[in-house]
């Protein structure tokens, strides 16, 4: 099983560095900036082994030029239906694809929403499996809705919320803390929320990330992924002084709740 590693970039980004354990090359997963990452694989004395993108973003692929400038010829994967620069490797749902020079191995799946092509990478080949899933799903929140749609986000968060419990989900943000706020408003009597509010506080004092995290957790305390659940439904209703239609409508307004009132 590979090693994987955050590189922090701007004020809360996460480039995750993918590695076989005494190996000599590496893959990141959305480097929004080039110079941490060229600092870190010049450090570890590493070569760059292949680009992952999960969606277009500037935050995310900002930094793609300068390290082809640096590693010519390495190959750059991304979602076929954006403009990412260097694409070499378009990819869609259900694609495979193997790195080179690493024991990593990822499944696509298409997770519509927060843009209109974006992209996960899921691997459950090891005992843990685990998930890239860029600005789709965050720590107790979701990415908000750009130039995708919220029924395709929803439908999307469904997806992820079907893979395996034991998934570790790397999202692309440190939003932890700041999601439990809001999640508090849906349900402030939730324990595993609770739990998750203690466990990040821990982590941060610690000096740790609080990424990843377990999918479920986020079942248990993430209310974009429990729009089926009575108490989120009940609050997403007293905000919007209506009934909801079904889960979609709820999760559309529970986000416009955030967006709106939170954020």
């Amino acid at each position: 099983m590979y090693d994987i590693f955050s590189i922090h970039a701007f004020s809360d980004n996460f480039i995750w560095q993918l590695g076989d354990p005494g190996g000599t090359r590496a893959a990141v997963v959305d480097p929004g900036d080039a110079t941490p990452v060229l600092r870190a694989l010049e450090e570890g004395g590493l070569d760059l082994a292949a680009i992952l993108i999960t969606h277009r973003h500037g935050d995310h692929v900002g930094g793609i030029r300068r390290l082809l400038a640096r590693y010519p010829g390495t190959p750059v994967y991304g979602p076929r239906n954006e403009p990412i620069p260097g694409m070499t490797r378009p990819l869609g749902e259900s694609d495979r694809i193997s790195i080179p020079g690493l024991r990593a191995e990822f499944r696509v799946m298409d997770v519509p929403g927060h843009t209109e092509g974006h992209i996960a990478y899921f691997d459950d080949s090891a005992e843990r499996p685990v998930l890239f899933c860029g600005d789709t799903l965050f720590s107790i929140g979701c990415g908000r809705v750009f130039s995708g749609t919220h029924g395709q986000l929803h439908d999307s968060l469904m997806r992820i919320a079907d893979l395996p419990a034991e998934t570790l989900a790397y999202c692309a943000h440190e939003y932890t803390l700041d999601n439990i706020g809001f999640a508090k408003w849906v349900e402030p009597d939730n324990a595993a929320l609770g739990d998750r509010e203690r466990q990040c506080h821990r982590q941060l004092d610690r000096g740790e990330d609080t990424v990843p995290s377990r999918l479920e957790t986020e079942k248990a305390a993430n209310p974009f992924l429990r729009v089926h659940e009575p108490t989120v439904i009940e609050a997403v209703e007293h905000y919007a002084g209506r009934r909801m239609r079904d889960s979609r409508d709820t999760f559309h307004t529970l986000r416009h709740w955030k967006d709106s009132e939170y954020d």
